[in-house]
């Protein structure tokens, strides 16, 4: 049961036992659960954020996972092509085989455009450590300035604009006098 008394205060009866709460305890109760729920919803707001941040780094580690995935099968691929254009390289007798053979290297090289792949034309540039590994030297002919490409023993590749795989090249080098 609740009773007013003239200074503010009420008086409750709680069984047997009054109990006196006035206007200022209430209040302070008041303030402490406004405080109290203050602090929940400020931890909420940090928990949805560090959720926000999860799911991005989750996104990022998947998309770095797949990249290397591709990256791994298409880098399998590549001796595949190799081989192909060695054996294009040959005088084949028989011109139904040859033509089997640049077809199927027509839909490799297709597959690859597709995933974004590109073969690196290093030949007759100067050379670039970047993007092609020099496995040799040949003698500069005259007009040929020296660290040219002057052959290509294994094409380079990039994936978007990263590196998939150095060209393999022959470099041209003056001879010492």
């Amino acid at each position: 049961m609740f009773n007013d008394d003239m200074n503010g205060a009420t008086e409750v009866t709680l069984g047997d036992a009054p109990e006196t709460v006035t206007q200022d305890d209430l209040s302070t109760e008041l303030a402490a659960a406004n405080a109290k729920a203050e602090e929940n919803y400020n931890k909420f707001l940090l928990a949805m954020a560090d959720f926000e941040n999860y799911k991005r780094r989750m996104e990022r580690d998947n998309a770095a996972l797949y990249t290397a995935y591709r990256r791994g099968l298409l880098e399998r691929f590549l001796p595949v092509i190799d081989n192909l254009e060695r054996a294009l390289q040959f005088d084949a007798t028989s011109d139904g085989l040859r033509g089997g053979v640049e077809q199927t290297l027509k839909g490799f090289e297709s597959i690859l455009f597709g995933q974004d792949v590109r073969a690196i034309d290093v030949a007759g540039k100067p050379f670039d450590p970047r993007i092609a590994e020099a496995i040799g030297t040949a003698p500069a002919d005259d007009g040929i300035d020296d660290d040219t490409v002057v052959a290509i023993a294994q094409k380079g590749y990039t994936i978007g604009d990263e590196l998939l795989r150095p060209a393999q090249v022959i470099v041209a080098k003056s001879l010492a006098p």
